[in-house]
């Protein structure tokens, strides 16, 4: 049986978007960098080299400054280092979403423990760049419709790995909830989906909640 480490590199590594974007949309694809590579290797041999089963954590896409830099998941360049212990040659700098993400996994009890029982992904595992910034799968109607069948994909292979389909935890409260809801109404992968409000919206708008938030999400975890 293959490890989450070996499904997880084979995934990253065999990604292959054939969608035409819209004019001025392109992929952010930085798993295409041998140098981000192979820091997801020791990130994935660290944190997910057994069969434990886990729920899935689904954020929107990866954004320019966090995963975009990285390939982890809601995890910036100074996280990486400081609190995973990854060596790697990006620039220390950090990102709010990975911030919210980290300080949430340390009042969880830490990353071995958190990463040992979940796993946190994206509804679209590549992101978006348009006139050199981020944008999501949804901001644009015309690109939501040409990546949803590729979104169909990624999803149903990341359901062939140990995955807790009781529960799915959605990282984006409303339109990326929506979207994952209605996919799941039609396709039946999950359960139940369970909404959670996104990082960057808490670290920019609601910065003096933030252990209120924390306590949303540990509640969430435990109710899966």
């Amino acid at each position: 049986m293959k490890t989450w480490a070996e499904h997880l590199y084979q995934f990253y590594t065999s990604l292959r978007p054939e969608q035409t974007l819209p004019t001025g949309v392109q992929w952010l694809y930085p798993q295409k960098s041998e140098e981000v590579l192979q820091v997801v290797h020791q990130f994935l041999h660290k944190y997910f080299n057994d069969t434990n089963k886990r729920t899935l954590m689904l954020g929107i896409n990866p954004g320019r400054f966090g995963a975009g830099v990285t390939g982890v998941n809601f995890t910036a360049a100074k996280q990486l280092t400081e609190v995973c212990g990854i060596n790697h040659p990006f620039k220390q700098q950090s990102e709010l979403s990975a911030e919210f993400i980290y300080a949430m996994i340390e009042a969880y009890g830490g990353a071995e423990g958190f990463y040992s029982r979940f796993f946190i992904g994206s509804v679209c595992p590549l992101g978006f760049v348009k006139s050199g910034k981020n944008i999501n799968y949804y901001d644009d109607k015309e690109l939501q419709q040409a990546v949803e069948p590729f979104i169909i994909k990624t999803i149903e292979t990341q359901l062939t790995f140990p995955v807790d389909r009781r529960t799915c935890l959605c990282i984006g409260g409303e339109k990326n909830y929506k979207f994952l809801s209605k996919l799941n109404e039609e396709h039946g992968w999950f359960g139940k989906i369970i909404p959670l409000p996104h990082p960057r919206f808490i670290m920019q708008y609601r910065r003096k909640y933030i252990p209120e938030f924390i306590k949303i999400y540990l509640d969430a975890l435990e109710k899966k």
